[in-house]
């Protein structure tokens, strides 16, 4: 089934911004709130919000086997559970409804009027029901910074970093879509020069630069995915904000790995890219610095080239981009990590998520995190307004955003972006 959309010369009758993140090139998949209180499946075309479900009943998608209540659900798991030759055909649909040159829609008021939203008359919402979620560690130049930072320059990398996808299993749970406001975690933390740990709101709270990409139904238990095959079971990318308590992550994280220094929030980016509207700007993955093993092995271009900022904005004050970085620098990839993951027999499913690891690039403008770009504290970064930050303060809403580019088309993610409050106080009885 070949992809029709990316046509970089279609054109829409609807307006839409010439540096818009959704020209009708991308054709991102999302879950929203309408004005009348009902939630549906959507896209995004411009600056409007298109009610997929709404389209489905007024016989758009017909010669599409579709189930009838396949986009009037609260979470796309099962339209991705229908796989790829799907999720295109779909994808398809939409694009020809919405050319230039189409007058079915363009021209029936009524129907207009039932698909088409403004941006202000919605309420984004998470678009997936996450069953499990897993980060990786997948960028070298983060891995290293950390590792110097409490290794030194001789051990900065871990002995099995060059051979095997590292990631740890976090909490969906707690996975949020843009806007929501989350807490100063509290916990245990061991203060320099103790021996003894103290429990108290985190000092450290930090963002973490990602992006994050949907799997459908993959395999069966015991069934490894072979990497000639994993990309074929990845829906689609979003931005990830993956929230980090650096002072309780430090203090638990031996030997088990990271836990309440994570899992009290994470953020993403509400619109679903597709693989398929990422395919014009696929680019090579970092050389590997050491022979990889068999398994993880792969021919082709296998990374993406999306550009990626960082903004922090003070409670009442203007923003600062403090990080500029590229999900290119992943050293390992998508197809690898999905790959890896399966490798022991463990089943994969509609909806679960897998986090890319902080992207930072090599020189200090690109790091992904505060702890980077502060240098565990001991370098302050200076804000538009004169203020300094080592990590987040109460009241600074972080805001992330990526976009590819080339000489034809824009393809965006628009943004995550959330606030921090201070440490969440129980109503009085």
């Amino acid at each position: 089934m070949p992809d029709t959309t990316n046509n970089p010369n279609r054109k829409t009758w609807l307006e839409v911004a010439p540096d818009s993140d959704f020209p009708i090139q991308n054709i991102p998949f999302g879950v929203f709130l309408t004005r009348d209180d009902v939630i549906t499946i959507g896209t995004r075309i411009g600056d409007y919000a298109i009610d997929l479900g709404a389209l489905h009943q007024l016989g758009y998608f017909d010669g599409i086997p579709l189930t009838d209540d396949i986009f009037l659900q609260d979470s796309l798991n099962d339209f991705i559970s229908d796989g790829k030759k799907t999720w295109r055909l779909v994808r398809n649909r939409i694009g020809d409804i919405f050319d230039a040159d189409n007058a079915a829609l363009r021209d029936h008021k009524e129907h207009r009027e039932r698909v088409i939203f403004t941006l202000n008359e919605i309420e984004m919402q998470l678009p997936v029901q996450i069953g499990d979620y897993t980060d990786f560690y997948s960028s070298i130049e983060h891995a290293t910074n950390v590792g110097k930072m409490f290794r030194g320059e001789e051990n900065a990398l871990m002995p099995n970093w060059l051979h095997v996808p590292v990631g740890y299993h976090g909490r969906s749970s707690s996975i949020i879509p843009s806007g929501i406001p989350i807490h100063r975690p509290q916990g245990q933390t061991l203060p320099a020069g103790a021996d003894t740990p103290v429990f108290g709101p985190s000092k450290r709270v930090d963002f973490e630069l990602e992006m994050a990409f949907i799997t459908t139904d993959a395999n069966h238990l015991g069934e490894p995915i072979p990497i000639e095959e994993a990309e074929d079971y990845i829906f689609g990318v979003v931005l990830f904000n993956d929230w980090s308590a650096r002072d309780i992550q430090k203090w638990e994280y031996v030997p088990l790995g990271p836990f309440l220094g994570k899992s009290f929030a994470s953020s993403i980016s509400p619109w679903i890219v597709t693989m398929d509207a990422l395919e014009p700007f696929r680019v090579e993955t970092p050389k590997p610095l050491k022979p990889q093993l068999e398994y993880l092995q792969y021919t082709g271009k296998k990374s993406y080239d999306i550009n990626l900022e960082v903004g922090i904005t003070p409670e009442n004050g203007e923003e600062t981009i403090v990080s500029r970085s590229n999900f290119k620098y992943m050293y390992w990839n998508m197809a690898q990590q999905l790959t890896h993951h399966t490798i022991n027999g463990c089943p994969v499913n509609s909806g679960d998520m897998m986090g890319s690891g902080t992207l930072s690039g090599k020189t200090p403008d690109s790091y992904g995190s505060m702890l980077e770009l502060s240098w565990a504290g001991k370098n302050p970064v200076k804000l538009n307004d004169g203020s300094e930050r080592t990590f987040i303060n109460d009241g600074d809403t972080v805001t992330m955003r990526g976009h590819c580019k080339n000489e034809h088309v824009r393809i965006g993610f628009g943004e995550v972006s959330s606030k921090l409050l201070p440490v969440f106080q129980p109503k009085k009885k």
